[in-house]
């Protein structure tokens, strides 16, 4: 498999000049290590299977699923990219900048983090799970409309994940079990994304877009570890406390042995293995999990 999926990334690489990142830590490559924030994964036990060992800055053992979209990756926030479509314009010239970001693809993976500090607030009550993902995927429409303004053409939505079965939001739960809440609230936000998507697709023909299903995806290997090559679904690799989840994957945390066997690396995030299962999906699937066509058809359009 890893061989098959390393070809087609060669492949990809070879007709798409770029790959334009936009997401939250899922999709983090060390953006984070030149921020001022808290939010930094720029230590141990974060890298240690990554080549040479040591903390980048993802959070991961590893690469994440930035990592195998692409050997050419820049990783920016929506709110950022206009000043890199100026600069391009300006180095290029603007016909050459269209052209190159025609051909490039915007990877965009966004509202996991939200939905869960929703399901872990104590005031949701006063906002309804559905006026939530509503306001979530009216935030999204302008950020769409806005790349495409500035030049996106090709448009890859991984949408948001089980996230009700992360170790941190099982831990809230006396029985362990996943937050039923949490992934209905994921399963509305990537259908209402599709809409949203083919609604822009009809009135742009130049729009093409590929959205991977990431909750029933990440879910197989959630409900049958064994048969995807994973020993443990529910706890993280790396924390402390019940499931490894009440406290972050840091230096002074548990580490399992084998990271390859887990499906969670922290309290919210994959590890390297799952992380490049769920890419080769993408990369190379077929519906239900990624439609209406893969990322190796969308870099060949």
């Amino acid at each position: 498999m890893a061989a098959s999926f390393l070809a087609t990334v060669a492949m990809v690489a070879a007709s798409v000049p770029a790959v334009y990142v936009f997401g939250d830590s899922l999709a983090d490559v060390r953006n984070n290590n030149h921020l001022l924030t808290l939010l930094k994964a720029d230590f141990p036990h974060n890298g240690m299977d990554y080549p040479g060992g040591k903390a980048t800055g993802r959070f991961s053992n590893g690469k994440n699923s930035a990592d195998f979209l692409d050997i050419h990756i820049f990783v920016y926030k929506i709110q950022y990219y206009s000043t890199v479509y100026a600069s391009l314009a300006r180095n290029l010239g603007q016909a050459q900048a269209a052209s190159h970001l025609a051909k490039s693809i915007f990877a965009i993976t966004i509202g996991s983090n939200d939905i869960i500090h929703y399901a872990k607030a104590a005031t949701k009550l006063r906002n309804p799970s559905q006026q939530f993902v509503d306001a979530l995927i009216q935030s999204l429409t302008g950020q769409l409309q806005s790349l495409h303004n500035l030049g996106a053409r090709k448009v890859v939505f991984l949408g948001v994940g089980p996230v009700g079965c992360t170790p941190s939001l099982r831990e809230l739960s006396s029985t362990k079990d996943c937050g039923a809440e949490a992934n209905a609230m994921a399963v509305q936000y990537n259908k209402a994304a599709e809409a949203v998507l083919s609604g822009m697709s009809a009135q742009h023909p130049d729009l093409h877009y590929a959205l991977f299903d990431s909750s029933a995806a990440l879910l197989r290997y959630i409900d049958q570890p064994a048969a995807y090559g994973f020993a443990e679904a529910k706890a993280a690799c790396c924390g402390l406390g019940d499931l490894n989840a009440k406290i972050a994957c840091t230096p002074i945390s548990h580490y399992c042995s084998n990271r390859s066997d887990h499906v969670f690396w922290d309290f919210y995030h994959p590890t390297e293995a799952t992380a490049q299962k769920l890419s080769s999906t993408a990369f190379d699937g077929s519906p239900p999990f990624i439609f209406l066509i893969n990322i190796r058809q969308l870099s060949e359009i």
